[in-house]
C-alpha cells in the first residue's frame, strides 16, 4: 500500500505542504524505532519528550516525509500542521482507506463497565450473524483471533489499521471501549461511529484530569461529535447530563423512566433475571452475569445492539448466551466450601458495586482484598479503603500496581479511610495477601480479590513489571487449602 503526500493530505484542514507533493508514502509511525523506508513520520510532542528532536533519526531510517509542527532543516517533505498529534487520526484514516464507514462502529466509554458491555454487544452480534471485531482493556479481536493490547484505545495509527485488518479479515461490525484520555489525545478522531454508550461517570483518572468536570467533558466529546445513536444511563447524573444535551437512546437499571428499564430484578448464582419495559413491549431477559451494575451492562448491550439494527428477540437470545468477561467478577473454584471472586474494581465506586453483589450471593462473611495503584489518583485511595471497610466483614489492605510509589505509602493512604473499629488486615505482599484472605474464609463466605482482573503482571519502579495474575495465585493457594496437587 503506497499513497502520494499530497493525496494523503488532501483533506487535512489548516495544514501546508513544503517539497515534493508527490513523494510515496508507504507506512505511518510516531516512534522514530519502528520507522521502514518510505513513512510518513509523525513528530509528536509528549509529556517526556518531543518527537521533532526525534526526527532526524527518523530520516535516517527512512522516513519520505514529516508531519510536524514547525519547518525543520532536514531534506525530506514535510506537513507542517498546528497540532501532529491531531493530525494522526485523519491522515491514518485516509490511508487505510477509511474503514470504519464500512463497518458498524460502536463506542463504549464510562469510568466502570465498559469492558463488559463491550463484551456483551459483541457477543450478541456475533449471536445475530454479525461478525465483529473487539477492541479493549482485556484484548483486541480482528476476523476471530485474539490478540494482546497495550493500552485500551490504541494509538490512531494502529486503530485505523487494526479496522482495516478488521475489515479485511470479514468483519463487519467493531465494539471498541473509548477511555478519555483517547479522546483528549486524538486517539478515537476520524472514527465514525454508528453508536455511542455512556455507563457512568465515578472518580478515577484525576491524576489526569484537573477535576470531574474536565473528566466529563473528555466523555462528552464521544457524542459531540455526532454519533449516527447514543445510548447513555440515567440512572447516572453524568449520563442524565448526557441525554439532557443531546438526542439519546436512555436505560435504567433502577425502574426509572428510560427508554429501557429494569424491573422485577432478581439475582440467583447463576446471573440475573428481570424484565425491560421498552417501545418493544415487555421483554424478559437472562443474563449469566450477577450484580446490579451487570444489570446496567445489560441493558446497555441490549440497547445498544438494538439501535444497531439486531431484532429485540435475537438480543435477548444473544444476552442469555454471552460468556463472562475475564476478570470481570470471575469465580475461582477449586473444590473449596466458599466463594472466591476476582474483579478489576479500582475504583472507589467499582469496588462499592463488586462488594455489594458480592453480599447478596453470600451466605456467610464478605472478606475483601483492596489496594491502589501508583502514580494515579492520591485522592481515591481512601475512598476505596473505606469501601472496603463498610461493605466487607473483613478487609485485607495489600499493594495493587505500586509502580513508581512506595507501596507502604500506598497502603497508609488507602488506610486513611478506614476507622479504628472496622476490621482490617495489612499485608503489603500481594500473593501473601491473597493467601491470608483465603485462610480466613470458612463455610458460605465470599472472598473478593479486587484491582487487578485480567491482568497478567504487577507494575513496579522504572517500569518494571513481574508475572502476576490474581487468578493463578487464588488458585495456587486454593489447592494448598484444599490438598490439591498445584
Amino acid at each position: 500500500m503506497a499513497m502520494r503526500l499530497d493525496q494523503l493530505a488532501r483533506d487535512l484542514a489548516s495544514s501546508e505542504l513544503v517539497g515534493d507533493p508527490g513523494t510515496d508514502i508507504a507506512s505511518l509511525a510516531f516512534d522514530n524505532r519502528k520507522v521502514a523506508p518510505g513513512a510518513l513520520f509523525f513528530c509528536v510532542r509528549g509529556e517526556k519528550s518531543d518527537g521533532h528532536e526525534f526526527a532526524p533519526a527518523a530520516v535516517e531510517a527512512g522516513a519520505a516525509a514529516l508531519v510536524c509542527e514547525r519547518p525543520l532543516d532536514l531534506p525530506v517533505p514535510q506537513l507542517i500542521v498546528a497540532d501532529s498529534r491531531a493530525a494522526m487520526a485523519p491522515l491514518a484514516a485516509t490511508f487505510n482507506g477509511e474503514p470504519t464507514r464500512d463497518m458498524k462502529m460502536a463506542g463504549i466509554t464510562g469510568t466502570n463497565g465498559k469492558t463488559t458491555t463491550a463484551f456483551l454487544l459483541r457477543d450478541i452480534l456475533e449471536s445475530a450473524g454479525v461478525p465483529s471485531g473487539l477492541m479493549g482493556t482485556v484484548k483486541q479481536v480482528i476476523g476471530g483471533v485474539e490478540e494482546e493490547v497495550v493500552r485500551t484505545t490504541p494509538e490512531a495509527i494502529d486503530l485505523q489499521a487494526a479496522f482495516r485488518r478488521m475489515l479485511d479479515a470479514g468483519d463487519e461490525a467493531c465494539v471498541m471501549e473509548v477511555s478519555s484520555h483517547a479522546m483528549v489525545m486524538h486517539r478515537a478522531d476520524a472514527i465514525d461511529f454508528d453508536l455511542a454508550v455512556f455507563t457512568n461517570l465515578t472518580q478515577d483518572h484525576l491524576d489526569f484530569h484537573t477535576d470531574m468536570e474536565d473528566y466529563f467533558q473528555a466523555k462528552r466529546l464521544l457524542f459531540a461529535a455526532g454519533p449516527g445513536a447514543s445510548v447513555v444511563n440515567v440512572d447516572d447524573e453524568y449520563g442524565r447530563r448526557l441525554a439532557s444535551e443531546f438526542d439519546c437512546i436512555t436505560y435504567s437499571a433502577t425502574g426509572s423512566a428510560a427508554d429501557y428499564s429494569a424491573v422485577d430484578v432478581g439475582f440467583d448464582a447463576g446471573g440475573a433475571s428481570f424484565l425491560v419495559q421498552s417501545e418493544h413491549g415487555d421483554l424478559p431477559v437472562r443474563t449469566g452475569l450477577p450484580g446490579s451494575f451487570n444489570v446496567a451492562n445489560a441493558l446497555a448491550a441490549l440497547a445498544g445492539s438494538i439501535s444497531l439494527g439486531v431484532d429485540p428477540d435475537e438480543a435477548i437470545a444473544g444476552l442469555a448466551e454471552a460468556g463472562r468477561v475475564p476478570g470481570r467478577f470471575e469465580p475461582i473454584d477449586e473444590g473449596q466450601d466458599f466463594a472466591v471472586l476476582v474483579d478489576y474494581a479500582h475504583t472507589p465506586d467499582s469496588v462499592e458495586n463488586v462488594l455489594r453483589a458480592a453480599r447478596g450471593l453470600t451466605e456467610g462473611r464478605v472478606i475483601s482484598i483492596v489496594g491502589a495503584g501508583g502514580d494515579r489518583d492520591r485522592a481515591k485511595r481512601p475512598l476505596m479503603g473505606r469501601a472496603g471497610a463498610e461493605l466487607s466483614d473483613l478487609v485485607v489492605i495489600t499493594s495493587d500496581n505500586p509502580r513508581s510509589e512506595d507501596p507502604a505509602a500506598i497502603i497508609e493512604d488507602v488506610l486513611a479511610g478506614v476507622d479504628d473499629g472496622d476490621a482490617v488486615l495489612v499485608e503489603q505482599d500481594r500473593d501473601l495477601a491473597i493467601g491470608m484472605a483465603i485462610r480466613e474464609a470458612g463455610p458460605g463466605d465470599t472472598v473478593v480479590i479486587a484491582g487487578k482482573g485480567h491482568e497478567q503482571g504487577q507494575e513496579f519502579e522504572n517500569g518494571r513489571k513481574i508475572p502476576f495474575d490474581d487468578r493463578d495465585v487464588a488458585r495456587r493457594h486454593l489447592r494448598e487449602l484444599t490438598g490439591k496437587p498445584a
